[in-house]
Parts: C-alpha cells; structure tokens; sequence
C-alpha cells in the first residue's frame, strides 16, 4: 500500500487540460466502483468538471492508478492540489449501512509534467 496516493509524477498537463493519477490506498485490488465522492481542487478552487473513468465491471489493481480528468492548464507551475474520497471495501462490512466507506484525503504541492509517467498501468 503506497504510503501517498498522490505521487510526484501524479500531475500531466494534456492538449484539452489535465491527468490527475491516484494511486490506490489499500492492500488489494478493488472494484473501481468503491471510488465513491471524488473532490478535487487546485489552488483552492474545486475542480467542477472532473471526469472519472466508468466503473462497470472493472477493477483498480493495487499496483495501477486511476486518472481523473479536467479541463483546468496546470502548465502554470506549482499547483496546491487536494483530493478527498471515499473507498467502499465491500467484504468488510459496517453494520446495516453496507460496506466499510474510509475516506481519504490528500495536499500536496504538485508541478505538471508533459509526459505520462511510465513505471504503473493507468485505470482510464
């Protein structure tokens, strides 16, 4: 389980906006669809057009990220990015309510990169 889901490399500056790669906070892989209440913002502001990859029959491997996507240049430098979610464990339960939900949150600062970083597969 990484120690950060948010990575040095996280950040890719694209054509139409940006890639943001998650990497997944748990010892196992996870249905994609346990990714629940995705918040992004960068420099304070939300992120209001984040797009995240359909979640029907797929898994997150715990060596791959997920890339979240949006229209904001993050050419510009630093960035103060945060990111919140929720993981659903669905073999562990938390009473009636369904599934245990962690929530995680991440800040870091982040620069952009023009190339997609290499070293784990990406969940688009």
């Amino acid at each position: 389980m990484p120690l950060t889901f948010l990575r040095d490399d996280a950040l890719t500056a694209t054509a139409d906006g940006f890639e943001l790669r998650i990497a997944l906070p748990w010892i196992r892989a996870l249905p994609l669809s346990s990714l629940t209440d995705v918040v992004v913002s960068f420099d304070g502001s939300s992120v209001d057009d984040l797009r995240t990859p359909a979640a029907a029959d797929r898994w997150w491997p715990a060596q791959d990220r997920v890339v979240l996507r949006g229209g904001r240049d993050v050419t510009s430098g630093p960035i103060d990015v945060v990111v919140d979610f929720g993981l659903d464990i669905p073999y562990l339960t938390a009473g009636a309510e369904g599934p245990l939900r962690l929530p995680f949150h991440e800040h870091r600062t982040l620069r952009s990169s023009a190339t997609v970083p290499g070293v784990s597969q990406d969940i688009a």
